[in-house]
């Protein structure tokens, strides 16, 4: 009998100390002149989006040492977002950053204005109608898309012209859908940014054309890996992806070691340690001047987008390589076609002074959703003008086929 009473104190007083251990962590005293800082993301950093979602709070860390206290949640899912939300909240976050899909944030933001709430901007949350504490932000990330279609038409016109020249390969025809592209689903954000990725590659290869395989989610790393393939079978010799994980590197690269060489664009990160040998160059869009400025604003008092530099449309913020939003990443010089820098490098600085119109020319676009809504880019079409979140939504007839399995 004392044994039984004896374990149950024990157990009793660990259960007690672990949670007045749990509730010190979350309720105690915040140091004077911290700011608490919440990080809500949507997967973790084993994978490339959040990994590099991550460096703005590793940034922000090093940049105001002590003068903030950061606290985050991963892998959580836009219908479960409420609760880890509201625990960052209520353990003292003054402001939040948070990269789902979701508008429980708009929701939140109306219960508590004395928080801060940036979120990423997403097609079905609109900044209209939000109070004042909502702000939502994103990079100018067809820009970076347009780019790395150069280096990848430059790749091509070196591969279609070694065809030619080669007595021991069947000569190469661009219009025959060498260039292939992973997205995850058909909204505009992904729609936009493969658009700007193939008029990059017809800058260079008029005529090439680009095969398009979506895996119907962000992260689905055997999904984005059998797409690739596929588009590899097809025979495509250039693959470029608007995927979260790093699968379709990895196809490339275990096709260029089978022999047969398949030279991939990356997104989010660099794909060089994952596909050394075909990795031509990745892009990303960089969160750190967003996150770093906003929080500045904060501990100082200033309105965000007062403060921010970037592009303001109303609580909402987008900006380019002007403002180092997005990057080009990491060129391979050992895959890369010779001059490829010097090409990107001319395009980034035109793009930086206002002086490159990426969707623009004899092309003829029409809505996926609605046949009888077309687009003439002849017109011209700027992106991100009125919103951070990316609005090109039409597919371009003749030189994009989309195969929606």
């Amino acid at each position: 009998m004392k044994k039984k009473w004896f374990l149950t104190v024990v157990v009793c007083a660990v259960v007690l100390l672990a949670s007045t251990m749990v509730s010190d962590f979350w309720n105690r005293e915040q140091k004077e002149n911290v700011v608490r800082v919440g990080f809500i993301y949507s997967e973790d950093e084993s994978t490339p989006y959040t990994a590099n979602f991550v460096r703005a709070q590793y940034a922000l860390e090093e940049e105001f040492g002590d003068a903030v206290e950061v606290l985050s949640r991963s892998n959580v899912l836009s219908r479960d977002a409420e609760r880890p939300m509201l625990e960052l909240i209520h353990a003292g976050c003054r402001i939040l950053f948070i990269n789902l899909d979701t508008d429980i944030p708009v929701t939140l933001a109306r219960e508590y204005p004395d928080v801060i709430f940036c979120n990423m901007s997403m097609p079905d949350v609109s900044i209209e109608g939000t109070t004042e504490n909502y702000h939502t932000f994103n990079g100018e990330v067809y820009q970076a898309r347009y780019v790395s279609g150069i280096a990848a038409g430059m790749k091509l016109q070196e591969l279609v012209e070694n065809s030619k020249a080669s007595e021991d390969m069947a000569e190469l025809n661009p219009a025959d859908g060498l260039i292939g592209f992973v997205g995850a689903n058909s909204t505009a954000e992904v729609v936009s940014g493969y658009t700007a990725f193939l008029l990059g590659v017809r800058s260079v290869v008029p005529e090439a054309t680009m095969r398009v395989r979506y895996t119907g989610s962000w992260g689905n790393y055997d999904a984005e890996k059998e797409r690739t393939k596929e588009l590899i079978d097809e025979g495509c010799l250039i693959i470029a992806q608007h995927v979260n994980t790093s699968a379709p590197a990895v196809a490339c690269e275990e096709s260029t070691k089978a022999g047969h060489p398949v030279y991939h664009v990356g997104y989010h990160q660099s794909m060089l340690d994952t596909a050394p040998s075909c990795a031509l160059v990745s892009i990303r869009t960089n969160w750190i001047p967003y996150v770093t400025e906003a929080v500045q604003a904060v501990m100082s008092g200033h309105k965000i987008e007062n403060y921010v530099q970037g592009n303001v449309h109303g609580r909402d913020m987008s900006a380019g390589f002007d403002y180092g939003w997005v990057e080009l990443l990491d060129l391979n010089g050992y895959a890369a076609a010779p001059g490829t820098k010097e090409a990107t490098d001319k395009a980034i600085a035109a793009l930086k002074k206002g002086k490159l119109s990426v969707f623009s020319g004899e092309y003829i676009g029409v809505n996926p959703r609605n046949a009888g809504d077309t687009i003439d880019l002849r017109e011209g079409f700027i992106e991100n003008e009125f919103t951070s979140n990316p609005t090109f939504n039409y597919i371009l007839r003749d030189c994009i086929i989309v195969e929606d399995d």
